[in-house]
């Protein structure tokens, strides 16, 4: 027995040993283990359930102080959320700015508080930049670029972008994964899918598990550069018909799974309206082709870009052309939708438009809403119910309609959580597209202009008309088909023309000196 101990005792000290012997001759990084990154989440959880648990024991339900408290309660445990981000970076990041983009769908504290984690995404060191490329590309920076540029031009929470200047004299931007995130990123899934099963046992009204399992499918896509690269070839070749997008070019000879390396594009971010005011670009215009490009996608092609977030949409004046482009960025995910679904969202979306109730219930029911479609509709167009039942193209956004709509997001919270369960997973996405887009069209005060009903009205009849087309029978009814899309398509350029001349300055001139004669 005595033997036994003495060489477990050798055998452990040998192992301590070497253990310390190959920690004290690499950099630790406590952030890197995995039980330091569990702990911190799970404190952050308990302490926020905590505070929800105990926050309103003396407190009526309903009355005003109830209302504060609740903010109170929101605001203390958003921030707490974002501290847990910020410490444990990568994925938690990434997570992070998604909820951060769920306007309308989360408590206004949760949305504004997480909104800064697109300004706090970490940095990776330039040794750890040179070790990947290295790694990945088999040579040093200096024989691959003549200059690279240490100070990354945009950090995000799964990679940074650096400028550099190859040996032909092309300048491109050269995208390189944080070189931790592959390797914590499923763990980070594990921890957050256990953490939020232990908060819906707390509180059953809360169900976000569609969060995790949408993190669980899409981050392998994300840290997967070559398929960013084939989406971003996919998309200049589909919307190639539109001359103001500029999606940058592919170097695939200096691509990796974690490199990707691009043609470089410089523009201002497409919420910079000082930028645009500066070098003469018109809001309006911008606006109306930023809808032209998703409209597309969505209702046409079924492939669409899902994180706009204005650091991935650039506006400039085009360096050949002098002419307004869109340079879209960031490829890395893409929703494809299934085409049942997308005719159904394009019929959805005409009702809309036109106020039409029975199709509105019918296509949100068949879109998975069942009886919780007046809130769904709500949050798909971010309009009141009175907006939806006149018809959000014929109803100006107001303020005190924002205000109703953020009051309600807190109190549905439970019913909202219900219904992103309920939806299919192809729904998560576009309510995220929408929520960024719509965040884009406030900022540059053009939401809800008509010329983005109308460029969503344009694309759905084309849509629908394509699927009819693919369905008849005879070459008769291909031409019905056609002929019916054309004048559908004539009738909204003519009221696309009405409402240009209504708005034009000449008209206006004309009714003024009217308004003068006897």
């Amino acid at each position: 027995m005595a033997g036994r101990l003495l060489r477990i005792s050798s055998l452990a000290t040998a192992v301590f040993a070497s253990s310390g012997f190959y920690l004290n001759n690499r950099p630790l990084d406590l952030n890197d283990l995995s039980v330091i990154r569990f702990g911190r989440a799970a404190a952050t959880t308990a302490v926020i359930s905590f505070d929800y648990l105990t926050a309103f024991r003396h407190v009526e339900c309903g009355t005003e102080e109830y209302r504060a408290l609740k903010s109170q309660v929101h605001q203390r445990s958003a921030e707490r959320l974002r501290d847990l981000c910020c410490a444990n970076r990568g994925t938690f990041i990434k997570v992070g700015q998604h909820l951060g983009a769920l306007d309308y769908l989360l408590p206004e504290e949760y949305t504004s508080t997480l909104k800064v984690l697109h300004s706090r995404a970490p940095q990776s060191s330039m040794e750890e930049i040179q070790q990947v490329i290295r790694e990945d590309l088999g040579k040093e920076l200096a024989d691959l670029f003549v200059s690279f540029e240490e100070k990354p031009r945009g950090a995000a929470s799964l990679a940074q972008v650096h400028k550099a200047v190859l040996h032909d004299g092309r300048t491109v931007a050269v995208k390189v994964q944080h070189p931790k995130v592959q390797r914590q990123s499923s763990k980070d899934i594990v921890v957050m899918e256990v953490l939020l099963t232990a908060v819906h046992w707390l509180f059953p009204d809360f169900t976000f598990m569609w969060l995790v399992e949408e993190a669980k499918k899409n981050m392998p896509l994300e840290l997967d550069f070559l398929n960013e690269g084939r989406n971003a070839e996919k998309v200049a070749d589909m919307l190639g018909h539109f001359p103001f997008l500029k999606v940058p070019m592919i170097h695939w000879d200096l691509s990796t799974r974690r490199i990707l390396t691009m043609e470089f594009a410089e523009g201002g971010q497409v919420n910079d309206r000082d930028y645009m005011k500066e070098h003469g670009i018109n809001v309006n215009e911008i606006s109306e082709n930023l809808g032209k490009m998703y409209s597309e996608m969505i209702f046409v092609h079924g492939f669409v870009h899902c994180d706009p977030h204005p650091g991935n949409v650039l506006v400039r004046k085009s360096p050949r052309t002098q002419k307004t482009e869109i340079v879209l960025l960031d490829h890395g995910l893409y929703q494809v939708l299934q085409p049942d679904f997308r005719l159904d969202y394009c019929r959805l979306w005409q009702a809309l438009i036109r106020g039409h109730m029975a199709g509105v219930e019918r296509y949100s029911r068949r879109l998975g809403a069942g009886d919780l479609f007046p809130l769904f509709t709500c949050m798909l167009t971010a309009r009141s119910w009175t907006a939806v039942n006149a018809g959000i193209s014929s109803v100006p956004v107001t303020n005190s309609e924002d205000v109703e709509i953020r009051t309600n997001a807190g109190l549905y919270l439970p019913q909202i959580s219900e219904l992103l369960n309920r939806v299919p997973r192809q729904m998560l996405l576009l309510l995220k597209t929408n929520d960024l887009l719509r965040g884009i069209e406030t900022t540059l005060q053009t939401r809800a202009a008509s010329s983005s009903f109308i460029n969503m009205s344009r694309c759905c009849i084309r849509a629908l008309a394509r699927h009819k087309r693919s369905k008849a029978a005879s070459r008769r009814r291909r031409l019905q088909v056609t002929l019916s899309e054309c004048v559908s398509l004539w009738k909204l350029s003519m009221f696309e023309g009405f409402l240009w001349l209504k708005g034009s300055l000449m008209v206006q001139w004309i009714s003024a000196l009217l308004g003068f004669l006897p």
